[in-house]
């Protein structure tokens, strides 16, 4: 399987670069997956596709402002450090630049020494591990010296820091927000429930690799990046309950896919469960738990077109996405979205 397979034209300026005011007035493009056709709404319509009985799969990571700007201690140099992956007894994965100046025993400073930051060790692809310390609470700290890690292809400042996070955002521990989930208010997701729809909760912490493009040519040869989830026993029930009746999981988001497609058995029974996952999700994978999924527009040759590619079909995903730079809709994490069913409506 060829990465260009997976390749379409993307005009720069369909980049979103800013969130819109009202987050469910995006656009939104219903994609018959058995079909291939394709319909144009606005994001507050999801509630006319959604079915009471349904199980809609939320999301509830929170990202953490985890953009760091600090000084080298040894020289003054100004350093950027991205955390990544909180290890034990305040040690991170951390992205940094510039790299090759940050070896191990290097120390820096962060907002006048509120925090300090070791780097310990070097790992694979670059990264760092860094050991901080500090006095008080960190997330305190981090909440008053970090910023929101934007994507890189986002270049405007984010005014608001609560357009990266979703409304239900609960436990902290992203470096990117499930984008899916920006486009709910909570009065759209009190509609959905009053329609008679459930809402389960997973959690997964997005990690950094999910922008990370795919540089092999055959897609298989991909290297996944691995990140953390958990699953309650209630979200568990409540979406085994779902299938048993009869109704449809839909899916809020590619990580909440990955989350529920990792920890089901080979029947897509669920149970209560966390860990890592590195599931990689492409044309010929067989879903196990979810039937629809709502999503955004996604990067080319990326593993997340490969997944909705896998829910419904190269050749449909690709004539959307070529429909959707037509009809001028915003891509990426502030744009539009897209809902993947099976429904004729």
């Amino acid at each position: 399987m060829d990465v260009k397979d997976f390749y379409y034209d993307l005009p720069q300026e369909l980049i979103a670069q800013d969130p819109l005011e009202d987050r469910s007035a995006s656009r939104l493009m219903v994609l018959n997956r058995t079909t291939g056709a394709v319909t144009h709404k606005i994001f507050s319509d999801i509630i006319d596709y959604l079915n009471p009985g349904d199980c809609l799969v939320l999301n509830n990571t929170k990202v953490i402002p985890a953009r760091l700007f600090g000084v080298k201690e040894e020289t003054g140099a100004h350093v950027e450090v991205l955390l990544l992956k909180r290890k034990e007894n305040d040690n991170w994965e951390c992205l940094v630049r510039p790299g090759k100046k940050l070896k191990p025993g290097a120390n820096v400073i962060f907002g006048d020494g509120l925090l300090h930051g070791e780097i310990t060790d070097v790992l694979e692809e670059g990264n760092r591990e860094i050991h901080f310390t500090y006095e008080g609470i960190f997330e305190e700290i981090l909440d008053q010296l970090g910023q929101m890690p934007l994507p890189p292809y986002i270049t405007h400042e984010l005014k608001d820091k609560n357009r990266y996070q979703t409304v239900y955002a609960k436990y902290d521990g992203s470096a990117a927000a499930p984008t899916a989930g920006l486009h709910f208010t909570k009065e759209l997701l009190q509609k959905v429930k009053d329609k008679g729809v459930l809402i389960a909760e997973v959690t997964l912490h997005v990690g950094l690799g999910t922008f990370r493009p795919v540089k092999v040519e055959n897609v298989l040869d991909h290297h996944m990046h691995s990140e953390y989830y958990q699953i309650t026993q209630e979200a568990a029930d409540l979406i085994n309950q779902t299938k048993a009746n009869g109704h449809r999981v839909i899916s809020v988001g590619t990580t909440s896919t990955r989350t529920l497609e990792s920890a089901a058995d080979e029947n897509g029974f669920l149970k209560a469960t966390s860990g890592w996952t590195q599931i990689f999700i492409y044309p010929g994978y067989q879903f196990k738990v979810i039937d629809c999924l709502i999503t955004n527009f996604h990067l080319p040759e990326s593993t997340l077109v490969m997944l909705v590619s896998a829910l419904a079909g190269r050749e449909h995903v690709l004539a959307a996405y070529e429909e959707a730079v037509k009809e001028r809709y915003r891509f990426f994490s502030f744009g539009d979205a897209m809902f993947i069913t099976d429904d004729e409506k």
